[in-house]
């Protein structure tokens, strides 16, 4: 989230991984290794790296890099591949990655690379969502929560939609993200385990980009919520959905404030 340090997820575990780790810390991101696993991309998306950075020493890496960018729950975050030289840059690009940076400029360059393509929020558009965020939450997006909380999950959807496309600025974000665990809750109390695990695997983005609590909402709980929903349904099949245990089902929780249907 936006108050956490910034991850920068590295592929598997590069000879060069010790290396890259230093100018990171220094730079105050946090190198995390993730493994090629049955669930690539999606297994990237409970820390939400602000860059990941790919070995093109790895067989099939081009492959891996554009599932990253075409998969819809992964595709804001930016790839950078290294690799021995610059003649892979073409090809990098191609599936989607920002570039590519020769093993030779890593100790020297890498800290740059990353400050330039890492999806952080630059210093206005922070400042911008800081403001909004302190102001109460607007009437269409209240009687959105309050949807939500009492299980509408289907009608909750419209006065989110309402909210989101009618802000211009960056607290938009907040309302999509609950929008998009409603939804999936919506799916998953219909029987559509497709449906509610993608949208609830597409909603981690939006909270990657917000602090812990926004305009009154619990966002850092939100997320947790969400997240625990979508791990225990991952590990069901279609067939058992009917059994899924719906109290995980939980509310939106407003810190600010107390009024009925609203957990505090």
């Amino acid at each position: 989230m936006l108050d956490d340090p910034p991850v920068v997820g590295i592929t598997e575990a590069p000879a060069w991984a010790a290396r890259a780790g230093r100018p990171l810390r220094a730079g105050g991101y946090v190198p995390i290794a993730y493994p090629y696993t049955a669930d690539w991309p999606l297994n990237l998306i409970d820390e939400y790296p602000a860059l990941l950075l790919v070995d093109a020493a790895e067989p099939g890496w081009e492959a891996r890099v554009a599932a990253v960018t075409t998969e819809q729950a992964t595709r804001r975050i930016p790839v950078l591949v290294i690799a021995p030289d610059m003649t892979l840059e073409a090809a990098a690009r191609r599936v989607g990655a920002v570039g590519v940076l020769p093993l030779a400029d890593l100790d020297r360059a890498l800290l740059d690379r990353v400050r330039a393509h890492a999806r952080r929020m630059d210093a206005a558009t922070r400042a911008a969502l800081t403001c909004q965020c302190r102001e109460p939450l607007p009437p269409l997006a209240r009687l959105g929560v309050q949807r939500f909380n009492a299980s509408a999950y289907y009608a909750q959807h419209d006065a989110f939609e309402e909210q989101w496309m009618a802000e211009p600025g960056p607290v938009r974000d907040l309302y999509r993200a609950i929008l998009q665990v409603g939804v999936a809750y919506y799916h998953l109390t219909r029987g559509n385990h497709a449906g509610a695990l993608k949208m609830l695997q597409r909603s981690v983005q939006w909270f990657a980009q917000l602090p812990a609590v926004c305009q009154g909402v619990d966002v850092r709980q939100l997320r947790e919520d969400a997240g625990r929903v979508r791990h225990v349904l991952g590990e069901m099949s279609p067939g058992e959905i009917a059994s899924f245990d719906r109290s995980l089902l939980r509310p939106v929780r407003l810190v600010d404030e107390g009024e009925p249907g609203v957990e505090m």
